[in-house]
């Protein structure tokens, strides 16, 4: 790690052996080429942003697998550019290790964009150095280069080719990701129909509603219709009740000077008398309609019994 207190300005490297930094302040942060795969290419495109289209496909099969995002910008020839696959992970992890905080960082630059301009290389630590082959930046150990200065951070000016890292872009794959979002599209046809065909259904149930009330005159709001309903269907049932006692009491076996004389109902309330009965008789009439569930109300006089039954 090596730091320009001028420019707030840090080389990440995970191989350089630095005493971890606790960063207080935003910094900017140049990538070394070991945290960063790069290509220069030639593409019959027009523009970058058909080039980023493009990217996962160039790099495929040429580099390990893993979770990348991608970058790119163009070079000094209008066909040309520079492409770039990197692990957000990777370097944010790094990052932690020496101490940086994501809320301190500024901004992220690859070396490729930044020390583009060298003539000689520059030494990061004891065992390697970074140089520029062929347009490329490259690190290499230190026997293989005779010639080469420190790395000095004081010199360099930033360029706008930075990128963001995704803190959380690991944990989905980018080939998962498509699959999770067709799935949620089918998801949302699925509901968006779901929803249709019960607004279809509701504006069906609501139709016909109207057309019912209209057929059979009801009233206007549902209350109105649920006292009316409450009446009839209290009337239904009274009339029920009426016809089950009725026929209790058409079967009663009577004794033969016994006869039913009177019979009436008024306001739920069933009259009836037998003529001819001793008193000592009545039992039997009384106990054949109680036996049955039926409430009544019973008099005798002059061998006349008269029951009253209210509904």
């Amino acid at each position: 790690m090596i730091f320009n207190k001028k420019y707030k300005l840090l080389f990440l490297d995970p191989n350089v052996n630095e005493d971890s930094l606790h960063v207080e302040e935003n910094v900017n942060i140049i990538l070394s080429p070991s945290l960063y795969w790069v290509k220069k290419v030639s593409l019959p495109v027009s523009s970058l942003r058909e080039v980023k289209k493009l990217l996962p496909t160039l790099f495929e099969d040429t580099i390990p697998e893993g979770t990348y995002s991608y970058s790119a910008y163009k070079s000094s020839l209008d066909s040309e550019y520079f492409i770039f696959a990197y692990e957000d992970k990777k370097i944010i992890d790094l990052l932690l290790k020496q101490n940086i905080s994501m809320s301190n960082i500024s901004s992220v630059h690859f070396a490729q964009s930044e020390f583009s301009s060298i003539t000689n290389a520059m030494k990061i630590n004891e065992m390697q150095s970074v140089y520029l082959k062929d347009d490329i930046v490259v690190l290499v150990p230190c026997c293989w280069i005779e010639e080469k200065g420190e790395l000095d951070l004081s010199n360099i000016t930033l360029s706008n080719h930075k990128i963001t890292l995704k803190q959380f872009g690991h944990i989905v794959e980018s080939k998962n990701f498509y699959g999770i979002a067709s799935a949620m599209l089918v998801l949302i046809f699925m509901l968006l129909t779901e929803l249709f065909s019960v607004s279809n259904t509701q504006e069906y149930i609501q139709n016909k509603k109207e057309q019912l009330f209209s057929t059979y005159k009801l009233k206007s709001t549902m209350f109105e219709n649920n006292a009316i309903l409450n009446k009839y269907m209290k009337i239904h049932n009274n009339q029920i009740l009426f016809r089950t006692y009725l026929a209790y009491i058409l079967a009663l076996k009577l004794e033969q000077n016994e006869k039913m004389t009177f019979f009436s109902f008024k306001d739920n309330l069933i009259k009836v008398s037998f003529s001819g009965v001793q008193k000592d008789k009545t039992l039997h009439i009384i106990s054949a309609l109680k036996s049955k569930g039926i409430k009544l109300k019973d008099i005798y006089k002059n061998n006349i019994l008269q029951l009253e039954i209210k509904l």
